[in-house]
C-alpha cells in the first residue's frame, strides 16, 4: 500500500457522496455540520461543487467519533478543529511525528518526542503531541491511507521512549504505589503507559497491568500489591459497563478507585460510577491523582 505524506492524504479531494459513503454519515448531516459549525475546511470546484481534502475528512471523522462517544455536535466540532488545525505549540511537532511515522522512522519519532519534552515538558508532550499524533494515525489507518504496520511501528517507538523515561525516573516517594489497568474490553494501553510515565516522573511507583485486564485479575493484583490507588481507563463505549464492574470491585476492597477515558467523557456516562474521575488531560489527571494520594497519606498519619 502506498504511503502518503502529511500533506497529501488522501491522493485527491473527495466528493460529498464519496465522503458520506466512506464515513457512513448522511449527506444532509455533513451539510448541517458545515452550515452550523463551519467545519470542515472544504474547497469548491468552478461549478461550486464541494470537494473534501484529507484534512477535511480527518475533521469529519473526529466529529463523527466524538458524537458517538456522547459529545454534542458543537463540542465535537471544536475538538476536531483543535486536533486538525490547532495553533497549539505542539502542532509542528505533531506533523513531524506523523512524517516520521509514515516513513517508518522510529528514531525520528523518538527524537521528535525528546524535542517536545524539552520544549513543552513531559505532560504537555503527552497531551499535545503523542496522543493527538497517534489518534491521527489511527484515523488514517481506518481510511486506508497508511498501513497497520505504520501504526504498530509508531506505537512501539513511543512505547520505547516512554520506557526509557520510566527507567530513569526518580526513586519513588513513600506512600504506596499506583495500579493502572485498562478496562476488560479495552485493547490499547499506550495512553495508560504514558500516564504511568508521568506518575513515575513525579516520583510515584506504578504497576501497569495493561490491556483487557479481567476483573478477577485486577482483584488479585489489588489484594497482592495493596496499592495506594487504582486507575481504570476505558475508551470504548461498548466496554464501559465492564470497566465500571472493575471499578466497583476495587471500591469494594476499600482501595481508592479512579477512572478516565473516552467511555466516561459525558456526565451521564459518569453517573453512579464508583471512584474519582480524572478528566481528559494527562497532565491534570496526574496532578489530581497526586493530590488524592497526598491527602490520603496525611489522613492516615493524623
Amino acid at each position: 500500500m502506498p504511503v502518503a505524506t502529511t500533506h497529501d492524504r488522501p491522493d485527491r479531494p473527495l466528493t460529498i457522496q464519496q465522503v458520506s459513503a466512506l464515513l457512513a454519515v448522511p449527506i444532509s448531516t455533513l451539510r448541517t455540520w458545515e452550515y452550523r459549525y463551519s467545519v470542515p475546511g472544504i474547497v469548491r470546484t468552478r461549478g461550486g461543487h464541494r470537494r473534501y481534502p484529507a484534512r477535511a475528512i480527518d475533521e469529519l471523522r473526529i466529529i463523527r467519533d466524538e458524537i458517538a462517544r456522547g459529545r454534542r455536535a458543537g463540542e465535537a466540532a471544536t475538538t476536531a478543529r483543535l486536533l486538525v488545525d490547532s495553533p497549539e505549540p505542539g502542532r509542528d511537532l505533531v506533523d513531524r511525528f506523523l512524517d516520521a511515522a509514515h516513513t517508518m522512522n522510529q528514531s525520528g519519532i523518538r527524537s521528535c518526542l525528546d524535542d517536545a519534552a524539552r520544549r513543552l515538558g513531559l505532560g504537555a508532550t503527552v497531551d499535545l503531541v503523542l496522543v493527538p499524533a497517534m489518534r491521527r494515525i489511527g484515523h488514517w489507518w481506518e481510511i486506508g491511507t497508511c498501513d497497520v504496520g505504520h501504526e504498530h511501528l509508531a506505537t512501539e517507538a513511543a512505547r520505547t521512549w516512554l520506557a526509557r523515561l520510566v527507567a530513569f525516573a526518580p526513586e519513588p516517594r513513600p506512600g504506596g504505589g499506583v495500579l493502572l489497568a485498562c478496562g476488560p474490553r479495552d485493547l490499547h494501553s499506550l495512553g495508560l503507559e504514558a500516564f504511568g510515565m508521568l506518575l513515575a516522573s513525579n516520583g510515584r511507583a506504578c504497576r501497569v497491568l495493561g490491556a483487557r485486564t479481567p476483573v478477577p485479575t485486577l482483584t488479585i493484583a489489588v489484594e497482592t500489591l495493596e496499592p495506594a490507588a487504582v486507575v481504570v481507563v476505558s475508551h470504548m463505549a461498548a466496554g464501559r459497563r465492564s470497566a465500571v464492574d472493575a471499578l466497583a470491585a476495587v471500591a469494594a476492597s476499600g482501595t481508592p478507585a479512579c477512572y478516565a477515558g473516552n467511555a466516561f467523557l459525558t456526565r451521564p456516562a459518569r453517573r453512579r460510577v464508583p471512584g474519582r474521575y480524572l478528566g481528559e488531560s494527562f497532565r491534570d489527571a496526574a496532578g489530581l491523582l497526586d493530590e488524592l494520594l497526598v491527602d490520603r497519606s496525611v489522613a492516615e498519619r493524623a
